[in-house]
């Protein structure tokens, strides 16, 4: 049980106790405005008390709880300003709605300590303490196909880099894509894992294409609505055509986010310097100048979660300069090349940069089913094809357990596709083996191998 559920219960229980109180016999006006002026003090107090708590110092919940006790102020300001209208007995249902409007407006302000949790990542294995900014590329050799006002195309990169005093330390550069309707924050534990090891991580989000983002003006960007719907109910009946047609204009959107994320990083590592194409915030200057002056643009990786994994591999084919690709249970959506009689077509050329897929448990099982049965998958088909392919999976996995959503949400992870398997058990796994890819294959430390299942 959360506790976010047993403070509402505990302030709860105040609520009906006072209804009951009021209901079992006749009560002044004048008693029950004092009754209800100790229960919303109560509600402070418990409020304050738990603020001071471990998991009130909890992501978010802190808020939730100061929240919770302004409101329950303004209610006891309001039973004082009250104190001396009308006497006579009060209404016992005017009693039973206070009550149960109060507790409604308690559950609402304790919904973030339901749906959140206090998750504050996984531990880190490397010696570097880790530091973030963040900065938004504007393209203007793009229009927005999501906007009406013809705007450049707009992508924040968020970076997560090594505390170093070293002014000559370079560092591999690794390229993060989220999933559909996700968000840059999805694995950031990954993120800053691979930062604690000598790594920066630019990770992206996609506007519209991400549940939400901000934009140049400040403006909250949220997830487009047919985007997401149609991603939610993708299937076959749709046909291949439609489905073709749908991945060749999503991979094309990201595929051009994530190049320009990489074409810019590379020029102001060169020149030493941001062009206009860089809103930097003024608060974020100097550390972009640190991140940019520190990334070693002679090695580059780039991964990705679902669609994001998707991105990854499809610049991985498309560029020269990339030496390793992740894609973290991601259905390789580039590889599809057209439709004959009424299939999906897939690429057979060499895949020839290293590439390491995750599958979650379903996913890894079902494919091996289809293709034993005669079908075609980009996924096995790029891993039989690449120069050095690797594919693992996690048993009783889901696909959100490939992110760190199920750690800060338990309920938002059920919703989207959490299994049996402790998620904490599959980040680890895979940052495990994240890190010793990229180490291998960026740092050139060891060879690397992975087991077909964990």
């Amino acid at each position: 049980m959360s506790m976010g559920f047993v403070l509402f219960l505990l302030t709860a229980a105040f609520e009906i106790a006072l209804v009951v109180m009021t209901c079992r016999k006749a009560t002044e006006k004048k008693t029950w405005r004092k009754n209800r002026l100790f229960v919303r003090l109560t509600e402070i107090v418990i409020a304050i008390v738990a603020i001071l708590l471990p998991f009130g110092q909890k992501w978010r919940l802190t808020g939730v709880l100061i929240t919770l006790a302004v409101l329950a102020f303004i209610v006891a300001l309001a039973i004082l300003c009250k104190r001396k209208k009308t006497e006579g007995d009060v209404r016992k249902g005017k009693a039973i709605a206070s009550g149960v409007m109060s507790i409604l407006l308690i559950g609402f302000a304790l919904v973030p300590a339901f749906v959140f949790t206090g998750y504050k990542g996984l531990p880190t294995s490397g010696a570097y303490a880790v530091r973030e900014t963040s900065a938004i590329l504007v393209d203007g050799t793009r229009t927005d196909p999501f906007e009406t006002d013809g705007s450049s195309r707009e992508v924040p990169v968020h970076f997560y880099y090594p505390e170093t005093e070293n002014s000559t330390e370079r560092f591999p550069l690794v390229v993060f894509s989220h999933g559909a309707f996700g968000y840059y924050q999805s694995n950031t534990s990954t993120y800053m894992e691979l930062a604690s090891n000598g790594y920066v991580v630019a990770a992206l989000d996609h506007p519209h294409h991400a549940f939400f983002t901000k934009d140049t003006d400040g403006k909250t960007v949220i997830v487009d609505m047919d985007f997401m719907n149609t991603a939610l109910t993708l299937n076959e009946q749709m046909g291949s055509e439609k489905l073709y047609a749908l991945y060749t204009e999503w991979m094309a959107l990201r595929t051009a986010d994530m190049n320009l994320a990489v074409d810019a990083i590379k020029t102001a590592v060169t020149t030493g310097a941001t062009d206009a194409s860089w809103f930097v915030p003024e608060k974020n200057g100097e550390a972009i100048r640190t991140v940019l002056s520190m990334t070693d643009i002679e090695r580059i990786g780039l991964m990705g979660h679902s669609m994001g994994g998707a991105t990854a591999v499809a610049l991985g084919r498309e560029r020269d300069d990339i030496d390793a690709v992740i894609d973290v249970d991601g259905t390789m959506l580039s590889e599809y090349t057209g439709v004959e009689n009424g299939a999906l077509t897939v690429r057979e050329d060499p895949y020839t940069v290293p590439v390491l897929a995750f599958d979650n448990w379903d996913s890894y099982n079902d494919m091996e089913e289809y293709v034993a049965q005669g079908g075609i998958h980009p996924n096995a088909v790029l891993l039989k094809n690449a120069s050095a392919g690797f594919q693992t999976t996690v048993r009783g996995s889901k696909h959100m357990d490939f992110t760190d959503l199920p750690l800060l949400s338990p309920i938002l992870g059920n919703m989207l596709g959490s299994g049996e398997r402790d998620t904490k058990e599959t980040m680890t796994i895979v940052n495990s083996l994240v890190l010793e890819f990229f180490n291998c294959y960026l740092r050139g430390e060891g060879v690397f191998t992975a087991n077909e299942t964990y």
